[in-house]
């Protein structure tokens, strides 16, 4: 299916926008899925400066979609009306490791790229960053965690741009943080985060950083295409414990399935569609309150119309 054409439209209201704008741009394969729609429009700014600017010109009545490295994501079949908002390049993906045991990192840098660059400068505490698949902005958005950290515990401050173009910062007390939930504006997009570290041995951080490694190798089916952690832990208990016990795992449906491996992930074995997947999680969400009572929540954010 084809939207229709604003990108010409949205040209014309910002002439000295320099990031690029793109009609109808096929997203699937930004995702980890591999699924999903066109985006009606796609818009990489060059820089922060970009970006705002073009908020700043963008029709109110104009919905935004901000993709990251589509790790943790369903974009569903029939594409996602409005712009879709994709940051990358140097301006976005640049990592500094500041002189009093700070990483400031774009929002478009890989969270294991971080977690390198700081192990590398004998700065602790962000390791389990290379636990967390996507970027540093998604990890900003939905307090990302791993093998017992998580976003919260090393944010100092969080920088982005708002519906308007306005500049935001947010300190971390700002952001409202639970567990996988932040309570900062749905309007803002992030751009940049200020993380604070701590002295450590480079040797013995690149160590745990491998331990995490292996652990995910031996334990979920990361060499998939898969989006993550399906569902939230509920309190006091593991998603994948109920899943098992409700008779899910392995189970497919179309070309979807969920994973013998490790069964909080969802798989597309080849030619699944979103709406395979998506359904597929709801059948799981189904038989695991049926069997223990339970109302699992979606981990993976789901976009776009079906």
């Amino acid at each position: 299916m084809a939207f229709p054409d604003i990108a010409g439209d949205l040209k014309a209201r910002a002439p000295d926008l320099r990031g690029r704008i793109t009609a109808n741009a096929a997203i699937a394969e930004a995702t980890w899925f591999r699924v999903g729609g066109p985006a009606q429009v796609l818009f990489s700014p060059a820089d922060e400066d970009d970006l705002a600017y073009f908020l700043t010109n963008l029709p109110a009545e104009v919905p935004v979609t901000v993709i990251g490295l589509g790790s943790n994501l369903i974009v569903r079949d029939g594409g996602v009306a409005g712009v879709v908002v994709r940051l990358g390049g140097r301006a976005f993906n640049a990592i500094e490791v500041m002189a009093d045991l700070r990483i400031v990192a774009g929002a478009a840098a890989p969270d294991q790229f971080v977690a390198k660059a700081a192990a590398a400068a004998g700065v602790d505490g962000l390791a389990f960053l290379r636990g967390v698949p996507g970027a540093i902005g998604g990890a900003l958005r939905m307090n990302a965690g791993a093998h017992g950290g998580e976003i919260r515990d090393v944010l100092v401050e969080a920088r982005g741009v708002d519906r308007s173009g306005a500049i935001r910062v947010f300190a971390n007390a700002d952001m409202g943080y639970s567990y996988r939930h932040s309570s900062a504006p749905e309007d803002v997009i992030f751009t940049r985060a200020t993380l604070q570290g701590r002295s450590g041995d480079p040797g013995a951080i690149l160590a745990e950083m491998e331990r995490i490694t292996r652990a995910r190798e031996a334990s979920q089916p990361i060499r998939e295409k898969t989006g993550g952690s399906t569902f939230k832990n509920p309190a006091g208990g593991k998603a994948w414990e109920l899943i098992d016990k409700a008779g899910c795992r392995g189970l497919v449906l179309g070309d979807a399935q969920v994973s013998p491996m490790h069964c909080n992930f969802l798989i597309n074995r080849g030619s699944a569609t979103a709406a395979d997947i998506e359904t597929l999680g709801e059948e799981v969400r189904r038989r695991v309150r049926e069997t223990s009572g339970v109302t699992l929540e979606w981990e993976i954010k789901r976009i776009g119309r079906p």
